[in-house]
C-alpha cells in the first residue's frame, strides 16, 4: 500500500519526490559507464543511443556503452546465471531495453533493481496513472520497476509503384498472396518480428480477442489460434520462396523490398520506413499503413537488474531518455523516428513545440492511416505461437 500511496502523491504533484537524493544519483553516476543491453540490429537506435553517450558525457561525465543483442533474452539469461552463482553486486548487466515476456520473467524471479521511476525527474512528463500505458507492459502492471522510452507500433509498409492498393486486413492479405505468388513475406517467427506477425493476425481472427488479455493455457490457445493456422496453412504456400526460408529479420526484410525481391516489409516502428527512405535505403515511393480493423501497439521500456554495477548511472540514462527535448529528437524521422511516450499535456508551450516543427515525409503516415491501437496480449501468447509455428512448419 505504501508504493501505491507513493506512486499515486507522485501523479498528483507531477514532481519528482526527493530532489536531494536526485543530486545524490547525480554525483555517483560521475565517472560510470553504463551498459546498456539493447537490440543490435537497427542503425538509427545504435546511432541514437551513440548519440545519448556523447550527450551524458558532456552534461554528467558519465558514458553508455551499448551491448549489441540480436534476442533480449541473452541479458535475462546472464543475469539469471549471475544471480544463480550469488552474484549480487557489481552485475554486467546496468540497463536492458525490455518488453513483455522478458520483462515479466525477470520480475518474477527477482531479477529487477526498483522501483525507480518514480524518482526520476522527468517521469511528471508521463501520465503515470493505473493501467496507462507508460505503466502497463504487455498487460503487465510495471510497479515501477520500468522506466519508458519509445512508442511502438505495428505497421506495414509498401512500394506503391508495384502495389496500387495494398491489403488491409488478413483476408485481404491472403487473396493478395494468392494473386501475387511469392512477392510478400514476414521475418522468421524466432525473431521478434516475426512472431509479431502472427500475432497480429492472431487478434484480427480470433473469434473472441478479449480472451488475450490472460495467460493463455492449452485449451484456450487451442480455440484462439485454430483460425489464425488455418489461414497460414492456406497464405505460406503463396509466401516468398513457397514459405520454406524467411529473411532473418526486419532489416534483411528492408533490403529484400529495396531490391525489388518483395513488395512488403514490416516494422514496430510508424516511422521506420520514413527514416529509411530519408537514407536512401528504401525507395522514394514506398508508403506505410496500418490494418483497418488496428494494430499492436505498446511502449518499449528500460530496465535495470538487481546487482548492476552502475545503478545511478542507469537511472540517469533512464531519466535523460524522458526528456522532452530527447524524445523530440527521437521523433525526427531523420534520426529515430520513435513516436513519443510522453503526456502531451504535461509540457509547455516551448516543449510541445519542439515535436510540431519536426520533418515529415510522403512515407510517414498520417495518425488516420494507423487505424486505432490493438492491446497486446498477455505475453504467454507470443511465446506458444513461436512455439506452435516452429513446431508446425519446421523440419
Amino acid at each position: 500500500m505504501r508504493l501505491t500511496l507513493t506512486a499515486a502523491l507522485f501523479a498528483l504533484i507531477g514532481a519528482p519526490l526527493c530532489a536531494e537524493s536526485w543530486d545524490d544519483t547525480l554525483a555517483a553516476a560521475r565517472g560510470q559507464t553504463v551498459y546498456w543491453n539493447a537490440w543490435g540490429g537497427d542503425s538509427r537506435t545504435n546511432d541514437f543511443i551513440a548519440w545519448v553517450d556523447r550527450e551524458l558525457s558532456e552534461k554528467y561525465g558519465m558514458h553508455v556503452e551499448q551491448v549489441k543483442l540480436s534476442d533480449t533474452a541473452e541479458a535475462v539469461t546472464r543475469v539469471l546465471a549471475e544471480k544463480s552463482a550469488g552474484q549480487t553486486e557489481g552485475g554486467s548487466v546496468d540497463l536492458i531495453w525490455i518488453n513483455g515476456a522478458n520483462f515479466l520473467s525477470m520480475k518474477e524471479q527477482g531479477l529487477l533493481h526498483g522501483p525507480f521511476l518514480q524518482g526520476l525527474p522527468n517521469a511528471a512528463f508521463l501520465d503515470l496513472t493505473p493501467g496507462s500505458a507508460a505503466v502497463t507492459d504487455f498487460t503487465i502492471p510495471t510497479e515501477g520497476y520500468e522506466s519508458p522510452w519509445r512508442l511502438a507500433k505495428f505497421v506495414f509498409s509498401y512500394d506503391s509503384a508495384r502495389v496500387e492498393e495494398p491489403p488491409r486486413s488478413a483476408a485481404a492479405l491472403l487473396d493478395w498472396a494468392k494473386a501475387n505468388p511469392g512477392r510478400f513475406t514476414h521475418p522468421a517467427v524466432q525473431n521478434f518480428m516475426g512472431a509479431t506477425f502472427l500475432k497480429q493476425a492472431l487478434i484480427e481472427l480470433t473469434p473472441d480477442p478479449t480472451v488475450l488479455q490472460a495467460e493463455a493455457t492449452d485449451e484456450s490457445f487451442a480455440t484462439a489460434a485454430a483460425p489464425l493456422w488455418a489461414w497460414y496453412d492456406a497464405l505460406r504456400p503463396n509466401l516468398w520462396r513457397a514459405g520454406e526460408t524467411f529473411p532473418e529479420n526486419e532489416s534483411v526484410l528492408n533490403q529484400m523490398l529495396n531490391d525489388g525481391e518483395v513488395d512488403f516489409t514490416m516494422a514496430f516502428d510508424p516511422a521506420a520506413a520514413a527514416a529509411a527512405v530519408e537514407k536512401g535505403l528504401l525507395p522514394d515511393t514506398v508508403r506505410t499503413y496500418g490494418p483497418a480493423a488496428g494494430s499492436i501497439g505498446n511502449i518499449s521500456f528500460v530496465a535495470i537488474p538487481f546487482n548492476a554495477a552502475h545503478r545511478e548511472g542507469a537511472e540517469v540514462v533512464a531519466n535523460f531518455l524522458l526528456d522532452p527535448a530527447t524524445q523530440a529528437r527521437a521523433q525526427d524521422i531523420g534520426i529515430l523516428g520513435s513516436y513519443t511516450v510522453l503526456d502531451m499535456t504535461k509540457l509547455d508551450e516551448t516543449q510541445r513545440a519542439a515535436f510540431v516543427n519536426l520533418p515529415t515525409s510522403p512515407a510517414l503516415p498520417m495518425q488516420a492511416d494507423l487505424g486505432p491501437t490493438l492491446v497486446e496480449p498477455h505475453p504467454s501468447w507470443m511465446v506458444r505461437i513461436a512455439e506452435e509455428w516452429a513446431r508446425r512448419y519446421t523440419r
